[in-house]
């Protein structure tokens, strides 16, 4: 009947209170009663708010990009935004009187797309395909020092790129490159992969060689270390038979000269004993028969006597006329015969 409404603000939302155009009473949560003829009620919300966003955007070589993302941010300063903006509530105060606070999200998207803009357009397009983190911090460094947002009071919280995508025929184009990239190094993995194991067939094969060889050269050298050690016991032996042979040599030698000492010594000694015998033949020759025979008479066993005598008598029995022998001088000399 008066017009007088009541207003209750929830616990996020900043309410400002005009009568007749003079802010009375402003504040979060805050609640009254107001005449709906001479009051008007501006209602910001303070939680945060996000503004999703799609750009179509050309690179440097002339490329079309697609970047999708989204904007978080707050009104920090409720009273600079209500300032810009129409935030006013209709005379019920179920819902704005303008579209202002719609636009709030489009302002802050379009500051965004200006940034983002400017980045790719210098930008070549695999460069922009690879750059969504440093979109990121481009965006937060710069929307924050915005004069325009600023102006809005309000403050960017986070920024997310979703996803850069290229046109669908150049993305086939580049699908079919990748892909190619792909197949290539898959082929030079191949390649790699047969070449490596060629390698290490290479390297075994080398390395059994190296050990044949190696074999072949110990085998090589036990061979020429037996033949040396048979031409060292061949020389060896050679110097020992040289040595026993020059022993032989010289033991004949020596015999030899002993066998011509002994020769000489015998011939010496012969004529020596010859010189001797001559000697004693002459003296022989010279002495008288009767001198002779004494001399042998001399040295003569009785027997011999005895037998000399008989045969004296003998050669002389002519001349005897008559000779006697008694048995006892054969008694006797029978007795010395068979001791003899």
């Amino acid at each position: 009947m008066f017009n007088i409404n009541y207003f209750k603000a929830d616990s996020s939302t900043f309410v400002i209170k005009s009568v007749n155009g003079k802010v009375v009473k402003q504040g979060k949560g805050i609640s009254f009663l107001y005449n709906a003829a001479t009051t008007s009620i501006a209602a910001l919300p303070l939680n945060a708010l996000e503004a999703p966003f799609i750009f179509n955007l050309q690179t440097a070589d002339f490329q079309s990009l697609r970047i999708q993302g989204q904007i978080t941010f707050q009104i920090k300063n409720p009273e600079k935004t209500a300032d810009v903006l129409n935030y006013n509530l209709t005379q019920d105060g179920k819902s704005y009187a303008s579209e202002d606070p719609l636009k709030l999200s489009d302002r802050v998207v379009r500051s965004a797309q200006t940034l983002i803009q400017a980045k790719i357009q210098t930008t070549s397009m695999r460069e922009a395909l690879l750059m969504s983190q440093l979109l990121v911090i481009h965006l937060s460094n710069q929307l924050n020092t915005q004069s325009a947002l600023e102006t809005l009071g309000i403050d960017i919280i986070d920024v997310s790129i979703a996803a850069i995508t290229p046109s669908p025929e150049t993305l086939k184009a580049l699908e079919a490159e990748a892909r190619e990239s792909i197949l290539k190094e898959a082929d030079n993995a191949i390649y790699a992969r047969r070449k490596f194991s060629v390698e290490q067939e290479r390297m075994i094969k080398e390395a059994e060689l190296e050990t044949d060889l190696s074999v072949q050269n110990k085998q090589q050298e036990i061979e020429e270390a037996r033949l040396e050690n048979e031409r060292t016991l061949l020389r060896e032996r050679a110097e020992i038979e040289q040595e026993k042979l020059i022993a032989e040599v010289n033991a004949e030698a020596k015999r030899n000269e002993l066998v011509a000492l002994r020769v000489e010594n015998q011939r010496t000694q012969s004529d020596a004993d010859a010189y001797a015998i001559e000697a004693k033949m002459k003296a022989y020759r010279e002495l008288p028969v009767e001198n002779l025979k004494a001399m042998a008479l001399a040295k003569m066993n009785p027997e011999q006597l005895v037998a000399m005598a008989f045969e004296s008598l003998a050669q002389n029995a002519g001349k005897i006329g008559e000779l006697n022998i008694s048995p006892d001088l054969f008694g006797q000399m029978m007795k010395k015969g068979t001791r003899a």
